[in-house]
């Protein structure tokens, strides 16, 4: 009896020491591969009208309701009441990788493998979401003059590319 009890704690130990080591090295592992929450863009008055609506599923639900003027990470003061004169907020600084490049417009492109959303500038481009389809992986790929969001599945891969280097972005669409 006592040594089936030692036999049994041995393994416990033995088997909580391997669970907490595989724990901490997928934690270190996958720590450095978290990508920024997508921010709600401004869209012009004409979108919408003859185009597919550009809602993610990556958040649910959640209604990209959010004011144009909203800076990710900040709340958005209470309601005034109406007879208050509201006044200016002062406007804050922002750094060149928090302003979206483009500004311009939001283009939805859908393939097999799922869907990618660029902001499209006049100099510039940015990711705003890229959802893989059922049974997809997706990985990407972004440098300071093109991003590459690439699908696969089986043998197949779908490969997306926005490529803005001394041009207007543009984008490519490769099947392989």
């Amino acid at each position: 009896m006592r040594r089936g009890l030692v036999h049994a704690l041995a393994w416990s130990l033995a088997t909580g020491a391997a669970v907490t080591l595989s724990w901490w090295g997928v934690h270190t592992v996958l720590a450095g591969t978290v990508y920024d929450p997508p921010r709600a863009l401004p869209l012009p008055a004409s979108a919408g009208s003859d185009t597919d609506p550009l809602a993610s599923s990556t958040h649910g639900t959640r209604s990209p309701s959010a004011t144009p003027s909203a800076v990710p990470g900040t709340t958005t003061p209470p309601a005034r009441p109406t007879t208050a004169r509201p006044t200016p907020r002062p406007a804050t600084p922002k750094s060149a990788a928090s302003s979206p490049p483009g500004s311009g417009s939001v283009k939805s492109y859908g393939t097999d493998g799922g869907r990618v959303v660029f902001d499209l500038g006049p100099t510039s481009a940015e990711l705003v979401s890229a959802t893989p389809g059922s049974g997809w992986q997706m990985q990407v790929w972004k440098q300071p003059s093109w991003i590459r969001v690439t699908f696969t599945r089986d043998s197949r891969e779908i490969s997306v590319f926005c490529v803005w280097h001394d041009t207007a972005p543009r984008v490519e669409i490769e099947e392989r």
